[in-house]
């Protein structure tokens, strides 16, 4: 099964997140005129037991063709992730859910200035980046219960080509 890449956009990705960019985001000026503020982009869930943590993940590109194997999700809080470079990446996600199949699977291509907010449970592929290593801002939440599910595919059908 090839996926098949989508372009990342705020309605096309509404089911798993949010896209966290500045075309069509409100703003407004502060500091006394100088700066504009891209307000309240993503609804950051830590739940209730969670603490805020401020990572940078170094992703290095991996070979295509790709085969998916495996995705994770953290039920307890959503998961930030704003590139700090300029190379494009991919996002692999599927529906919240108890389990999840390989249709289930959609795949988009993010530009350098996009990053992606999982809402709590989302099902994705850790960082694909494209064009060389690449650091990303990431928001995440901390605390001691379990938050990271892996699901694993029993079939090795599951293709990203570029």
């Amino acid at each position: 099964m090839k996926l098949v890449i989508e372009p990342l956009s705020k309605q096309a990705f509404s089911d798993f997140g949010d896209v966290i960019e500045t075309t069509d985001s409100e703003h407004f000026l502060i500091n006394n005129g100088s700066t504009q503020r891209f307000h309240d982009l993503a609804k950051i869930d830590m739940g209730e037991e969670g603490r805020m943590l401020v990572n940078i993940f170094r992703a290095t590109p991996r070979s295509y063709p790709l085969t998916i194997e495996m995705v994770e999700r953290h039920p307890l809080g959503s998961q930030a992730f704003m590139p700090l470079g300029s190379n494009p990446y991919l996002v692999l996600v599927a529906p919240k859910g108890e389990a999840v199949s390989p249709e289930d699977l959609r795949l988009f291509s993010a530009a350098a200035d996009q990053g992606v907010h999982y809402h709590a449970g989302t099902w994705h592929h850790p960082v694909l980046a494209l064009g060389g290593v690449s650091d990303f801002l990431v928001i995440d939440r901390g605390g001691d219960e379990h938050n990271c599910d892996e699901i694993f595919f029993d079939t090795d059908d599951i293709r990203i080509e570029l």
